[in-house]
């Protein structure tokens, strides 16, 4: 499962819908639905604040896959240009 489809159905066993995930995090209901179909990643903080609205700890929100392969992190990076995002990502899931 990639971490979209993990923040997907995190967000719909806590019964919320994008816009209210997006209220309670201060962002549009368009970068919630980037999360959810791997766009975009959240940032760390936004993670943690994910992670508390969902119920979950960050370990159960980010171990979307753990045979997630590092090579399929960093794509997802290039894809979004934001090579910061690769390293921290990859410390998560390792």
């Amino acid at each position: 499962m990639s971490l979209g489809k993990s923040l997907f159905s995190a967000r719909k066993k806590a019964g919320l819908s994008q816009e209210e995930t997006a209220e309670r995090l201060g962002v549009s209901r368009q970068t919630v639905s980037k999360w959810e179909t791997d766009e975009s990643l959240p940032d760390i903080c936004q993670s943690q604040r994910l992670a508390f609205i969902y119920h979950l700890t960050l370990d159960e929100l980010v171990k979307f896959n753990a045979d997630t392969k590092e090579s399929d992190v960093y794509s997802l990076v290039i894809r979004i240009g934001d090579p910061w995002y690769a390293s921290w990502w990859a410390y998560l899931i390792y």
